[in-house]
């Protein structure tokens, strides 16, 4: 795929951070955006964006986590669209915490099972269904397209983020295991591992915190949504890129 002029692309998270820089970034290029969330108002201002970028734009309500939600969604996106050209799996969430706190001696909290089961749940089993239904879609369609994977650095293992750092680490695996099974359907497969982001999840952080974080990264600035949706744009445009996972991460490592 050498350029995204007319391409179909679905992307989940789409209401906001990586999704909707993604998103106006592959509007601006004249991508078709199936813009995807649970947030219809987000959704909605994304489209905006979208179409303001010179592209088009829908939205579709689903939740990642959950198979029906999934089948559904590609169900409709094969309707709505003739081919579906590109996925891009970036849904995430973070429920951080430590597996184990203890003072003195004495266990004073646990990682919650839900807290762990809701990671996982959208993190890795929601890439694992929209990457499975997308590849169908795109088999049954015939068309050649491209599976993107968000994974993050948190893959090599972050404290206080048992959850996150597994789930990213099984995206890692996903991304290598599905381009090898699907490149003979003329489907590539890859992952972006990005580093600290500057998103609205990342906006929460306390500002001490927020010059930490900078400080660990050499360039010693958060990266910006739009340098992901460079990097995506890149994986897409050039068709020798399969099987790997592009780090953009200033350069931090844990």
């Amino acid at each position: 795929m050498t350029t995204l002029q007319q391409k179909v692309v679905a992307i989940t998270g789409a209401g906001q951070g990586l999704g909707r820089a993604m998103a106006v970034r592959f509007a601006a290029q004249g991508a078709i955006i199936a813009a995807i969330d649970l947030n219809e108002s987000k959704l909605n201002e994304t489209v905006q964006l979208c179409r303001q970028a010179g592209g088009e734009g829908q939205i579709y309500l689903a939740n990642v986590a959950q198979e029906e939600s999934v089948v559904s969604l590609f169900d409709k996106l094969a309707k709505d669209f003739k081919q579906l050209h590109g996925v891009i799996n970036n849904a995430g969430i973070l429920r951080d915490g430590m597996l184990i706190k203890a003072k003195e001696g004495q266990v004073v909290s646990k990682m919650s099972l839900a807290d762990w089961q809701s990671v996982i749940d959208v993190n890795l089993t929601g890439v694992f269904l929209c990457g499975r239904e997308a590849a169908r879609v795109m088999i049954e369609q015939q068309s050649k397209g491209v599976i993107l994977n968000i994974s993050s650095v948190s893959r090599a293992g972050n404290m206080g983020q048992s959850n996150y750092a597994a789930a990213k680490a099984g995206v890692t695996a996903l991304t290598v295991t599905w381009s090898k099974e699907l490149a003979r359907f003329g489907i590539r497969v890859a992952g972006i591992a990005p580093g600290f982001i500057a998103t609205e999840m990342t906006a929460s952080m306390k500002p001490d915190v927020i010059e930490k974080v900078e400080q660990m990264i050499p360039l010693r600035r958060m990266g910006q949504p739009d340098e992901i949706a460079h990097t995506a744009q890149y994986i897409f445009e050039n068709d020798y890129v399969t099987g790997r996972i592009m780090e953009c991460d200033g350069g931090v490592r844990f």
